[in-house]
């Protein structure tokens, strides 16, 4: 690696995933914290869901590729 790469790595501390519903997403998330040292247990990231309420999506509520 050339030495401006690992210094553009070094500075990175944000990432994305993105995919389709039920692909795993929050099991990766969870992974990655748990090896990271961001948690301790595995299972600590639990989905803070009311009944009748819908999950909460970076998409939008409507238009293209939304729900209504």
């Amino acid at each position: 690696m050339t030495r401006n790469l690992r210094s553009e790595i070094a500075r990175r501390r944000t990432f994305g995933i993105i995919s389709h519903p039920d692909a795993g997403k929050t099991t990766l998330t969870e992974k990655l914290l748990l090896f990271g040292g961001a948690i301790q247990m595995a299972g600590a990231i639990k989905a803070a869901r009311r009944p009748g309420t819908r999950p909460a999506t970076g998409w939008p509520s409507s238009g293209i590729g939304g729900s209504p």
